[in-house]
């Protein structure tokens, strides 16, 4: 465990491996196996900050792959109560393109395979409140900083999550643009929805990298193009969650928020870290 507990955590993806100058890199075990890597714990100004490699160091594990669980347990047992995940993801509207980001407070989930909840144990059944699955503090000190540093985001919207690591196809866009929604992803969920089964605060902080097939005349997406936006983009997002996490609630403050109460009268058939 490391010398301090970490109670911020971010989880990142490309371009965010290196996310402090100086850290310590701590290895933990957890009971859904192995996190895609190390927890790295570090300081971003004044504050104790853990960083999960979602996809792990080279990016090797797949989005359908990941073991999301582990990820969130290991960010748990090290102190971690608040979450900032950014992602990459491709736009659904016509007016919200590359290089914007997106702070969805809403999520649909068109994954499958996945293990979505750590409660499937024998014991008492466990159901989760999900219903605004985006921590509103979070959230907010997202928008703030952004407002503040004059990039552009955009406030709410629904991200659906797919299973990847295909992107969609035309029809598949269409469809989901036809729902009304607003991004495209593949790493979301279930990490938000473990996240609260873990009375954690999660926020998703969408950085687009693309019109999504079709959308305002859109061509194909491709893997280099999403990563060249991605890059191009990178440490504009990576100053808005430095940022943000300074505005995020102290440690031992009384959350606002429904997340850190998730479990409130609630037993569990397992013991949390």
């Amino acid at each position: 465990m490391p010398t301090d507990p970490a109670p911020y955590g971010v989880i990142g993806g490309s371009g965010f491996y290196e996310f402090f100058d100086s850290a310590e890199r701590v290895r933990v075990s957890t009971p859904f196996g192995d996190p895609s890597d190390d927890v790295v714990v570090g300081q971003v100004g004044d504050r104790r900050v853990a960083f999960m490699a979602r996809h792990g160091q080279g990016h090797r594990f797949p989005p359908h792959k990941v073991n999301y669980r582990a990820n969130l347990w290991a960010l748990r047992s090290v102190g971690v109560r608040q979450i900032l995940s950014p992602c990459a993801v491709g736009s659904l509207l016509v007016e919200v393109g590359p290089g914007d980001i997106l702070v969805p407070d809403q999520v649909v989930d068109r994954t499958w395979g996945r293990e979505h909840t750590f409660y499937d144990v024998e014991g008492p059944v466990v159901h989760i409140e999900f219903a605004d699955p985006f921590c509103p503090l979070g959230r907010r000190a997202v928008l703030d900083v952004a407002g503040a540093r004059e990039v552009r985001a955009v406030d709410g919207g629904t991200l659906v999550v797919v299973n990847g690591p295909r992107f969609s196809t035309r029809a598949e866009s269409l469809m989901h643009q036809q729902a009304g929604w607003s991004i495209v992803g593949m790493t979301a969920m279930p990490e938000a929805a473990l996240a609260r089964e873990l009375a954690m605060c999660f926020t998703t902080v969408a950085l687009v990298t693309d019109h999504d097939v079709g959308v305002d005349g859109g061509a194909a997406v491709t893997h280099h193009s999403v990563l060249e936006a991605f890059g191009s983009n990178v440490d504009k997002l990576k100053g808005v969650i430095a940022d943000a996490i300074a505005r995020l609630p102290a440690p031992d403050a009384e959350p606002e928020c429904p997340c850190r109460h998730a479990l409130d009268g609630i037993r569990l058939p397992i013991a949390l870290p």
